[in-house]
């Protein structure tokens, strides 16, 4: 596991349960070894992390680890006390993990919106989660323009529109932007050689 808190949700988990995590650095990067050599492996993590890291800290009891992974667990229920939460995934090469995760935050600041991102890193999956006013009954404009922009990101770096949730309605206007028309037009005609009268799940794919 390696799991990715940018600074904002460190906030939002601070502010929920009185913690300070935000204080101790701009991230949180949660890492667990499991198996034979997971001593060995936790110990490459944490050499690579030294010089690099605020501070590091590495464990091998359960219960201590289980204080470590308390933040993760408690990220959602935090980010929920402050309004809607609108999750989305993409997934980008690794490399360009530490990219994309400033471009999200510069574009949280160009559409004056809330964005908390968490983060599968070893694979590169974020999830951007875009906290709304919980009383405006659809998604404002800036919201949408915002998810554009990292929708659009994500592909410029060579990622993905979704990592692990899939495509469904809301991406659905994305979708052509990664397969590309062509593609696009095949997956379209394999789905009327199958559905030639649109009766399965009409409207809600490609």
């Amino acid at each position: 596991m390696a799991e990715l808190l940018d600074g904002p949700v460190l906030a939002a988990v601070d502010d929920a349960q009185g913690t300070d995590l935000r204080s101790r650095g701009g991230a949180l990067l949660l890492l667990q070894c499991d198996g034979r050599a997971a001593g060995t492996e936790a110990e490459l993590g944490a050499q690579v992390l030294r010089g690099r890291a605020t501070s590091v800290e590495t464990t091998d009891d359960p219960a201590e680890a289980d204080r470590l992974l308390t933040a993760r667990r408690l990220a959602l229920p935090a980010l929920e006390r402050l309004g809607r939460v609108l999750i989305e995934d993409i997934a980008v090469p690794r490399a360009q993990l530490a990219t994309v995760a400033r471009e999200i935050t510069a574009i949280a600041e160009r559409h004056d919106v809330r964005i908390f991102t968490l983060a599968h890193a070893a694979d590169g999956n974020l999830h951007p989660i875009l906290v709304l006013d919980p009383d405006t009954p659809v998604v404002p404009d800036a919201a949408w323009q915002a998810a554009g922009d990292i929708f659009t990101a994500a592909l410029r770096l060579g990622g993905t529109l979704t990592g692990e949730h899939g495509v469904g309605t809301l991406k659905r206007r994305w979708l052509v932007d990664e397969l590309g028309p062509e593609q696009h037009a095949l997956q379209q005609r394999i789905k009327a050689a199958f559905d030639p009268h649109h009766i399965l799940n009409p409207g809600k794919a490609l």
